[in-house]
């Protein structure tokens, strides 16, 4: 688990401002889809919410979405060419899925690129969100938002590590973090691993 400090509004400041050496474990989805074209640039925003307890706000994707649909995500979408920036894209979607304005949200930087199954080079950025907020979010894409202490999220020991038999008779390991009623796995419980190595560091 890292350090106390490192998981303080003020220790995340300080620990992006660092270089120190460290590796993800992880940076694609195993159960790799993709069939070999070429990667389009999307970006998540990683929102740590300033309380007494940092916690981490994820949203749950609406049932009729076309990809992972249910599943628990951190907001982001894919770039668009009037995107300034791939962090511009993480801001853009972040306002129109759950409302939040960039001018409450507080960008510390970037971790690894991260490939997904459905053929998304995934950047994430890691941010700081200012209460109080209003959260309005577009029930077309999100099915409900709400909070994970990041103490919970960042202790190996919620880090389980799972294994499935795909249909193909191929076998899937991958991460999954269940939280109260929410199961946290694939992509977004992959990124949050990675957060944890990098607070590690």
């Amino acid at each position: 688990m890292p350090a106390a400090e490192r998981m303080t509004v003020a220790g995340l400041r300080q620990r992006f401002r660092q270089t120190l050496d460290w590796q993800p474990e992880i940076n694609v989805d195993e159960q790799s889809m993709h069939s070999g074209a070429a990667f389009r640039p999307a970006s998540v925003l990683i929102p740590v919410v300033n309380r007494a307890q940092p916690s981490l706000l994820l949203t749950q994707r609406a049932a009729n979405l076309q990809h992972h649909a249910g599943q628990i995500s951190f907001p982001g979408g894919r770039f668009e060419e009037s995107d300034a920036s791939l962090i511009d894209t993480a801001l853009r979607e972040t306002e129109e899925e759950v409302g939040l304005s960039r001018q409450q949200i507080e960008v510390l930087g970037v971790l690894p690129e991260y490939r997904t199954g459905t053929g998304y080079l995934v950047t994430p950025v890691v941010a700081i969100i200012e209460p109080p907020f209003e959260i309005r979010y577009d029930e077309g894409e999100v099915a409900s938002v709400f909070e994970v202490p990041l103490a919970f999220l960042m202790d190996g020991k919620h880090h389980e590590r799972r294994l499935v038999a795909m249909p193909d008779g191929r076998e899937r390991h991958f991460y999954a973090m269940p939280y109260e009623q929410h199961f946290i796995w694939g992509a977004t419980a992959g990124m949050l691993r990675n957060l944890y190595h990098f607070l590690r560091a």
